[in-house]
């Protein structure tokens, strides 16, 4: 489904990605891991258009969508669950879902929509007339991955879910995760909590340094000398 080829992103002149190349099949959750400033969100944010990588290619369900911009790559299908949450402060919860609906004209399956969400995540049905900007970063969490569902993408990219979050927001978040990808939703993650991300993906690539070092089945990974010692503190 999502081809990455040579991908390579700088800013000015520090390179962030360096000729990254992997894909995600459809109904795969992949994730990618490796330590702050490996390059993974500027990966992500390259995919989603949200910066402009200087070289490579970034096919789509067989569709070249490197140089399509921001808005047109969520029309294709790919939403994004940004790092930091980014939800509208100013907006309520309920506005907040209803924004993630804006490329459909559904109405009756935008309510419906709207309705699966409070399901996934009960506590945002009880703040619905809340502003997005007083709720805790967990529920913010909640609110950015509602938000990109409502889209009903064929992709999502979940840049660091967890970060800054108690432990027990971090257990609902994922659970939700995974019942999304058993439902078949192709998934691209990144997460700090790299046995985490390996324990609930299929395949994951290690990035270092804006390069891909390693990559395989989740499962070997988890087992594997180097990744046990570089990320799983042993």
């Amino acid at each position: 489904m999502l081809e990455v080829t040579g991908l390579h992103v700088a800013y000015g002149g520090i390179q962030a990605v360096r000729s990254i190349t992997f894909h995600v099949k459809e109904g795969e959750l992949v994730a990618l891991i490796g330590a702050n400033g490996a390059g993974k969100t500027s990966t992500l944010k390259a995919i989603a258009r949200v910066i402009d990588a200087v070289g490579g290619d970034v096919h789509f369900c067989g569709e070249k969508i490197s140089r399509l911009p921001p808005h047109d790559i969520i029309r294709k299908g790919i939403a994004l669950v940004p790092e930091g949450r980014g939800v509208f402060p100013r907006l309520t919860v309920a506005e907040n879902l209803a924004m993630g609906a804006f490329v459909r004209d559904d109405k009756a399956e935008i309510a419906a929509d709207i309705e699966k969400m409070y399901a996934y995540f009960p506590r945002l049905k009880e703040r619905e007339t809340q502003l997005a900007g007083t709720l805790s970063g967990g529920e913010q969490q909640m609110l950015a991955i509602g938000r990109a569902l409502m889209s009903r993408p064929k992709l999502l990219l979940l840049d660091e879910p967890s970060m800054g979050l108690a432990p027990i927001m971090v257990q609902k978040i994922f659970e939700v995760v995974r019942a999304v990808a058993a439902e078949g939703m192709t998934t691209l993650l990144i997460e700090q909590n790299a046995k985490l991300a390996l324990e609930v993906s299929q395949r994951a690539y290690v990035m270092e340094s804006g390069e891909v070092t390693l990559h395989g089945e989740s499962a070997q990974l988890l087992n594997d000398p180097k990744v046990r010692a570089a990320y799983l503190g042993e």
